[in-house]
């Protein structure tokens, strides 16, 4: 244990600070200095809790003059711990703020200098329902139910799902009326009679079809002289002659849609499903954005899926060729759910990125106190050297206090999962299958495969995921291709039109993360998926205990335009994202949560390893050898900017490698430890 915190410190912080401060024995110190990983123990001496960038400076201030070491909790989904292992925590769960503004006539934005905090001196606190860390964790709790991806993957998983709340969700455009179908034994699907009562024939385990839906006829047209059809295309402003639709993949149009079949389930009583019917004609219309990309502006306290939530509720105005004007939600480029916001110091890698770059691509400015306690705003032109860097190794700087991003237009998602369960004799082929479906997709199309451990005596699952940015139309052709794999029955296939808020929800539904639990993470951008890896990936899956999901993510697309950060070119022209996302109960101890994981990255994978992984995935236990990869050829500029900044490391609970005097250090030595 560590020493406590001397009274006479504590009253010198507290009147500093305008925000609240907790000592390690004083109530409220664990519900701030808990994280998403249940198995790292803090030994801090308190926990302050800042107001606002003035508050943040002060800390660091008293920090240095004692010779005192602060860490930054910014979300405390982080599963290293760093953020927890300093002398003091920052936790900044109370700069919750979050602001959507269209760019100026000259594309210009407001910036942060100009514009006060939430809780700055004068203005009046935004309401962050945060009032308390007891308060935060029970909103956290609330944030992590991921239903709302799919109602059909909740109840193929769960066996049920809650109502969906009526503030969140699907646009207009978008939603559907649900009807409900039963299945026969022999896997067709019977529509129920309109006079009958549907709800007679059918379990509390339903699902949406198996079988994708055919494309709709007259699909993207309109009448000139009335309200555009319902198959009209959202992304329709797309469609000109400087943007010609991509070409879809060989074999994409003569694929045949794979066979609908009885749905297995892991929970009890299904054989049943959901189908959709689409609104009255006009619902759906062409919409046009006004502006191509919008400005949002949050504060470092939040967490990401409440900024899509804004943003998906304040929608910016568009046109549609009715000659409405309507609005459409914007969105960051975040990764998906869960994540908090130093996501926007790391990377982010989501199912916008193809197509619109990571989080660190989309800053256009950083609010950020310094070791020395000075407040700046960080841009392309203010601290030309400091936004390099911070765009992928923030963390280690400094403190970000506020953020500004571009959030651009999502009127609607083609997107869903493809389930079907693990078998060893077959998996490779469905592999291989996506390999080479998406080799050559356009950056619209977002894809992955998830190979996730069941629970004892059931079975593990194979998941291909697909996000295409933009209509059903043009989402189906590749939804085609994919789906054309017939090495298995798929359980369930429910790719369908979508708000993009529900989406990002998508992946942690079927992880079925909970905070609380061990959790262990390895990550590697690699350059291709050879036969041989492929087939020696799955033997090692067979074997991995409950909570294991292994994930190959579609990578390229615009990631690999931007050059002018940290984040070296090497390792955005990857091909595939890949991470071990480990998972497991607290009184669970077996060796093969973390050495199935260790083997596959650093041995399995290594012949065909990019570099190391990107900053936001390094994890727990990482080797200093490790994180320096993740930044290769641009490494040794990165530590000229880490002297100059942070000449006393201060900033060492992190992932950075190194101490004050420039050594490498292992990991044990800036993170918590064990329980």
């Amino acid at each position: 244990m560590s020493s406590p915190l001397p009274k006479e410190l504590y009253e010198e912080l507290g009147a500093m600070c305008r925000g609240e401060v907790y000592l390690r024995d004083e109530p409220g110190f664990e519900d701030y200095s808990t994280i998403f990983n249940g198995n790292v123990k803090s030994l801090s001496k308190a926990v302050a809790v800042p107001l606002d960038a003035q508050d943040v400076s002060k800390i660091i201030l008293f920090c240095v003059k004692h010779s005192l070491s602060p860490s930054v909790k910014a979300g405390g989904y982080g599963t290293a711990g760093w953020a927890i292992n300093g002398d003091i925590i920052i936790d900044l769960s109370k700069l919750a703020e979050v602001d959507i503004e269209p760019p100026h006539a000259d594309g210009s934005f407001s910036s942060l200098k100009d514009v006060a905090s939430a809780n700055s001196k004068g203005k009046q606190a935004l309401p962050s329902g945060s009032n308390s860390g007891k308060r935060r964790r029970e909103d956290d709790a609330a944030l992590r139910r991921y239903d709302q991806a799919s109602r059909a993957v909740a109840t193929f998983l769960c066996g049920s799902a809650g109502p969906a709340p009526p503030d969140e969700g699907p646009s207009p455009n978008v939603r559907r009326r649900i009807e409900v179908t039963s299945y026969s034994s022999n896997g067709s699907a019977t529509p129920p009679s309109a006079s009958s009562g549907s709800s007679s024939n059918v379990s509390n385990a339903s699902t949406v079809a198996t079988t994708p839906s055919p494309p709709r006829n007259g699909a993207g047209s309109h009448s000139p002289n009335g309200p555009p059809n319902r198959g009209a295309d959202p992304f329709g402003y797309l469609d000109d002659k400087n943007h010609t639709p991509p070409a879809p993949p060989v074999g994409a149009t003569q694929s045949v849609y794979a066979p609908s079949s009885m749905l297995r389930s892991w929970a009890t009583n299904s054989g049943t499903l959901l189908g959709y019917q689409n609104l009255p004609p006009g619902q759906m219309a062409l919409a046009e954005p006004i502006y191509p990309h919008a400005f949002v502006t949050f504060g470092a306290g939040m967490r990401q899926k409440e900024i899509d939530t804004y943003t998906a509720r304040h929608k910016l105005e568009a046109r549609y060729a009715n000659g409405n004007i309507e609005s459409i939600p914007y969105h960051v480029p975040f990764a998906a759910h869960p994540v908090g916001s130093s996501i926007m110091l790391l990377g982010g890698f989501g199912f916008l990125s193809r197509l619109h770059g990571m989080s660190i691509d989309n800053l256009v400015e950083v609010e950020m106190v310094l070791a020395d306690g000075r407040i700046v705003i960080v841009n392309e032109r203010d601290y030309p050297d400091l936004w390099w860097a911070l765009r992928g190794a923030g963390s280690v700087l400094g403190v970000a206090t506020r953020y500004k991003a571009k959030a651009f237009p999502v009127p609607v998602v083609f997107a869903g999962n493809l389930i079907y369960r693990f078998n060893a004799a077959t998996t490779p082929s469905l592999i291989k299958h996506f390999r080479d479906c998406v080799k050559g997709a356009p950056r619209e199309l977002y894809a992955n495969v998830l190979l996730t451990a069941g629970p004892p005596g059931k079975d593990s699952l194979a998941v291909v995921q697909m996000c295409y940015i933009g209509s059903r139309e043009k989402g189906q052709e590749f939804l085609a291709a994919i789906s054309s794999w017939d090495g298995e029955r798929c359980l369930l296939n429910e790719v369908d039109e979508k708000s993009f808020l529900h989406q990002q929800d998508s992946v942690a539904q079927v992880l079925r993360g909970k905070a609380g639990r061990q959790w262990f993470i390895r990550s590697a951008l690699i350059t291709s998926l050879p036969d041989d890896i492929i087939n020696q990936t799955v033997l090692q899956f067979a074997g991995t205990p409950v909570g294991c999901t292994w994930l190959f993510e579609l990578a390229g697309g615009a990631i690999a335009d931007y050059e002018d950060t940290c984040v070296p070119k090497s390792q955005r022209e990857a091909a595939f994202t890949i991470a071990a996302l480990h998972q497991w109960e607290i009184d669970v101890h077996d060796d093969r949560c973390i050495a199935s994981a260790e083997e596959w990255i650093s041995r399995t994978l290594k012949p065909v390893h990019q570099g190391g992984p990107i900053p936001s995935f390094l994890g727990r236990h990482e080797s200093p050898e490790r994180t320096k990869a993740s930044f290769g050829a641009n490494w040794d500029r990165l530590c000229e900017i880490k002297k100059l900044y942070d000449p006393n490391n201060l900033f060492r609970n992190s992932f950075w490698p190194l101490n004050a005097e420039g050594e490498t250090v292992e990991a044990y030595t800036h993170e918590p430890p064990t329980p």
